[in-house]
């Protein structure tokens, strides 16, 4: 009997002094210092190919190694680089049944100097028509390799000054040309005659490594984007305001990047993990999900056995506090894990209250779980209402730094078991996968 009541002494002094450990170092505290260094104004929104970019990898870069983080594949540093190419159209001269289509109706994508094409080459010619879904079309064609000619019902006519502005940048660059015109016509004839200008540009996601002791080669992930959209347009009504053109990003994803930061102290500090974690910050998430993509390259996909994407954590979700919801939760058991070693805290994680949007395939954890891997996003935004979404007003003070400070002690203490190695989540039946 008091070798009964020894166990559970002792035990309860592990519980209180994990407890602890938890609240100091993952504290309210740091969570701000973090997110306020990453949304401040001197990142200058941090978009991808920039100076602000470049700070923010640098202070992420300070952080892993004060915390004292191996870098991966025991590189020179914590940067990961790969390079992509950014294209700038110099001309383009589009003619439809021998009419020439004005600029303002078109829009080019292509990563070739020089491109030439008419009916007789190989081109197809598609269309998005009214009622049909534009944004699920549009990405579905400008990601295509082959060259299209993309006929657009008028009734879009609003989303063409962004296609207009959509940044042209690819890690992997095809010969081919997609070009949107915003015309209803029918073609029987065209033309399509494209001059660009192409540059090979650096950049790097920021990768730190927490050796496992008994399993060092079986991986857990814990990721989220540090870049954002940068400087945009003044905010209608203050246009000598600079300080409202910078789109700080604190949601998005500032917050998921404060996480992946503040774990990877904690973990470090209680240095008991038994599996491999791997804490990294993606770049051109916004761009189209290429600093991931590449990641996810480097690793063989069998030896990851989960991925915690961390991704605008900041607000409240549409159930209060305490709560978050977890995409593609029922295409693995992870979140029944993560709820289970829950069991008696306050919090809980839910399934993903917003299927319709696909935020499955929509963030960073999308490669690797095509793969087969149970990556999954984390998240608390509300999609359906979050009123500072990619607009100039997502600072800090709009995030809840208290609850947020919950949210990251919630996935620490869930993620534990799969650290540990006592669990292993069921892997992504990739056959289900659109």
């Amino acid at each position: 009997m008091k070798k009964i009541f020894a166990c559970v002494a002792a035990l309860l002094a592990l519980h209180t002094t994990n407890a602890q450990s938890i609240n100091k170092i993952i504290s309210e505290k740091e969570v701000r210092r973090i997110e306020g260094t990453l949304s401040d104004d001197n990142m200058e929104g941090r978009r991808t190919f920039t100076p602000g970019i470049e700070k923010a990898s640098a202070f992420i870069e300070s952080e892993f190694k004060k915390t004292g983080l191996q870098t991966f594949n025991n590189a020179a540093n914590y940067r990961q680089e790969f390079f992509m190419y950014q294209s700038i159209t110099t001309s383009a001269k589009i003619t439809i049944n021998g009419s020439l289509v004005p600029d303002s109706l078109v829009a080019c994508f292509s990563y070739v100097p020089t491109i030439s094409l008419t009916e007789k080459s190989d081109v197809q010619v598609v269309s998005i028509k009214a009622g049909e879904k534009f944004g699920s079309k549009f990405y579905q064609y400008y990601q295509s390799k082959k060259n299209l000619l993309v006929l657009v019902d008028t009734s879009f006519k609003s989303s063409l000054k962004n296609i207009q502005k959509f940044e042209k940048t690819s890690a992997d660059p095809g010969k081919n040309a997609v070009v949107f015109v915003f015309a209803n016509m029918e073609e029987t004839t065209f033309s399509i005659d494209i001059t660009n200008a192409i540059q090979q540009k650096a950049l790097n996601n920021v990768v730190g490594v927490l050796t496992g002791k008994s399993k060092p080669d079986e991986y857990v992930v814990f990721s989220g984007h540090y870049d954002h959209l940068g400087i945009g347009s003044p905010v209608e009504g203050v246009p000598h305001d600079t300080n409202d053109s910078i789109y700080n990003g604190a949601n998005d994803d500032a917050a998921g990047t404060t996480a992946v930061l503040t774990l990877a102290n904690y973990f470090k500090k209680l240095n008991n993990n038994e599996r491999t974690i791997i804490f990294v910050t993606f770049v051109a998430e916004e761009l189209g999900g290429f600093g991931s993509q590449y990641f996810s390259k480097q690793l063989a996909p069998e030896k990851v056995m989960a991925m915690f994407n961390i991704e605008m954590i900041g607000t409240e979700s549409k159930w209060g506090l305490n709560s978050a919801y977890i995409t593609g939760f029922e295409k693995s058991d992870m979140g029944k894990i993560l709820q289970k070693n829950l069991t008696g805290s306050s919090f809980t994680f839910y399934p993903d209250p917003y299927p319709d949007q696909q935020l499955f395939y929509r963030s960073d954890n999308a490669t690797l779980a095509r793969l087969g891997v149970p990556a999954h996003t984390i998240s608390t935004s509300k999609m359906d209402n979050e009123p500072n979404y990619h607009h100039a007003s997502d600072q800090i003070e709009t995030l809840d730094i208290s609850n947020m400070t919950e949210i990251i002690k919630a996935i620490a203490k869930s993620s534990t078991s799969i650290i540990n190695g006592q669990d292993t989540p069921s892997r992504v039946d990739t056959k289900q996968l659109r």
